[in-house]
């Protein structure tokens, strides 16, 4: 009896934890990830710092304010909305602002709630965050008018955000989802795999019911997965063929599950979050094949 109860403590604590820095991680300080990106090369800190730009806080639903940067561009009607990955910032989407502004786009980018400058007490990998976006596009069609066009591009957690949205949200008029994660579950069991050397039943079993008494959802709730026959807006999946933090099988899954317009990209030899760094080029041209392609 006494070790059954010290065994069931000890998985009732293993889940806590794992709840606990999932929900709650350490994240990069914000102006280091701006730093981080600079010596990466994928800032250039005089332009950026040169252009137009406005630092805006648009408010979400749940109270809080997020914090973001808005990008004006000729009084466009196009508006790209870039979501970064998890505990990072804002200044992750940076890179991939320059094709669109190229393509006339105005541009938010924008940090997800417990992220950079924005408010609230935990990440809850996308459940809340995908409502924070849809904010996100209550503003902007505020900003450019109800009739413009709203397109989103997500890197990991903001991928699987953004999948997440587009299932609730038609004003989107298409996705952009760079290393998506398919589901928190399957993501979580292969991190444990990785980093503990520990099977998912029975630690993501306790781990659930933690995250159901933290933010009110169980993981079968986190999952772009279940919702992916929702989204009939055309999908470009993006992922590097080695990643190795969110295995590139997840964006094939959902590829192989979105019905009607959608484009599969593995950036060959890239590990997460990496195909923009391993050939621009190729990035640049895929995202617009895409667009032509939709239009």
């Amino acid at each position: 009896m006494i070790i059954v109860l010290m065994l069931l403590v000890a998985l009732m604590y293993s889940g806590y934890y794992f709840t606990k820095v999932s929900l709650t991680p350490t994240n990069t300080p914000y102006e280091e990830t701006f730093r981080i990106e600079v010596q990466k090369g994928l800032i250039d800190e005089i332009k950026f710092n040169s252009m137009n730009k406005e630092e805006v806080y648009i408010k979400s639903d749940y109270g809080y304010n997020l914090s973001g940067y808005w990008f004006g561009n000729n009084n466009s009607i196009k508006t790209m909305i870039i979501c970064h990955g998890y505990t990072y910032s804002l200044y992750g989407s940076v890179k991939y602002m320059d094709m669109f502004l190229k393509r006339g786009y105005n541009i938010l980018i924008y940090n997800h709630r417990y992220h950079g400058k924005s408010g609230g007490d935990n990440c809850s990998l996308g459940y809340y965050e995908k409502m924070d976006l849809k904010s996100c596009v209550d503003w902007v069609k505020l900003r450019v008018g109800e009739d413009s066009i709203v397109g989103t591009h997500g890197e990991s957690m903001g991928a699987a955000t953004a999948l997440m949205h587009a299932a609730i949200d038609d004003r989107i008029s298409f996705v952009i989802a760079d290393c998506p994660f398919e589901s928190v579950y399957e993501q979580f069991k292969h991190r444990l795999k990785i980093e503990y050397k520990l099977p998912a039943i029975p630690f993501l079993n306790f781990s659930n019911l933690f995250t159901k008494l933290k933010i009110n959802t169980f993981y079968k709730d986190i999952s772009p997965i279940r919702v992916i026959d929702k989204i009939k807006q055309p999908v470009l999946f993006i992922h590097g063929d080695q990643d190795q933090y969110i295995p590139p099988s997840h964006s094939k899954h959902l590829f192989a599950l979105k019905e009607g317009h959608k484009t599969l990209y593995l950036s060959k030899g890239a590990d997460h979050a990496e195909a923009f760094e391993k050939d621009r080029v190729l990035y640049v041209k895929t995202v617009y094949d895409f667009l032509d392609s939709i239009g």
